[in-house]
């Protein structure tokens, strides 16, 4: 089988065509198997052909078909300095715009955010399992939710509610703390407004970006674990205090706190 050769074009047009029915016929049999279909959580990058091309292709067919569902899309965005093909910057502004009416909410990551992040965890060499873990670490933390109880939930359409103040503002930045090594996680004891304040830093964010060039207008903020709702409203209080510039003017930036039971899993072998 032949791929789509990096190429934006080839996955939406041409090689996206031809496999693009039997995709479709197998969501359809998975959808039909679903008890209460809530969403789509779509996984692709950005800049290769596939991705991108089919990717929005495959964007474009589910919101014809399943119109009323949320449609989640975590999303590889080519990084500032790591690259695999000079093509990437054309494939993602061509996806960018042909997803933007079809998405309604796009988690954004990068490769070389998430590199620093395992070489921080003590990784000098890591590898595509080591990057995958991680994003799967966020993925895990935004669905927590839907699949466990806790004193604050928050589900797909609360997201979408919250964080997306126009429909094509749909790009939240996704950051996670802690990330600890193993031999650091036993001597570490972190309050919750340690670990909100340092949801704000660059070495937390998912994407290499500046946002102190930026400002916030919505914030959702999921803790994990035994937290209390008093301390999680209390540092939320404190952030609004003492970060006045860095958010909009023309509307308070509302914060939605989500608190699950359930904490985050770590796998055999894992460095984090």
């Amino acid at each position: 089988k032949e791929d789509a050769a990096n190429n934006y074009a080839r996955g939406h047009y041409t090689v996206g065509k031809e496999v693009i029915e039997p995709v479709l016929e197998q969501i359809r049999r998975m959808a039909d198997n679903c008890e209460g279909l809530q969403g789509f959580l779509i996984f692709h990058s950005l800049g290769g052909g596939t991705g991108s091309g089919f990717g929005s292709l495959l964007m474009d067919r589910l919101d014809a078909e399943f119109g009323k569902k949320s449609k989640f899309e975590f999303s590889v965005y080519p990084a500032p300095r790591i690259a695999t093909a000079v093509l990437e910057p054309y494939n993602s502004i061509l996806t960018t715009h042909t997803t933007l009416e079809h998405s309604d909410c796009s988690f954004l990551v990068d490769n070389e955010a998430i590199y620093d992040m395992c070489r921080n965890l003590g990784i000098e060499r890591p590898h595509y399992v080591d990057l995958n873990r991680i994003i799967a670490q966020v993925v895990s933390s935004i669905t927590a939710s839907l699949r466990f109880t806790g004193t604050l939930n928050v589900d797909l359409t609360e997201f979408q509610t919250n964080l997306v103040p126009y429909p094509r503002i749909h790009f939240p930045l996704v950051a996670y703390f802690p990330m600890l090594s193993k031999q650091n996680a036993d001597h570490e004891k972190l309050s919750v407004q340690e670990i909100k304040n340092a949801c704000f830093e660059p070495q937390s964010q998912m994407v290499k970006c500046d946002t102190r060039k930026g400002k916030y207008m919505a914030c959702c903020l999921l803790f994990r674990g035994d937290v209390n709702p008093k301390d999680a409203n209390k540092a939320t209080a404190n952030i609004k205090a003492k970060r006045t510039n860095q958010f909009v003017e023309w509307c308070p930036t509302g914060f939605k706190v989500g608190i699950n039971s359930r904490r985050p899993t770590v796998l055999e072998g894992q460095a984090m």
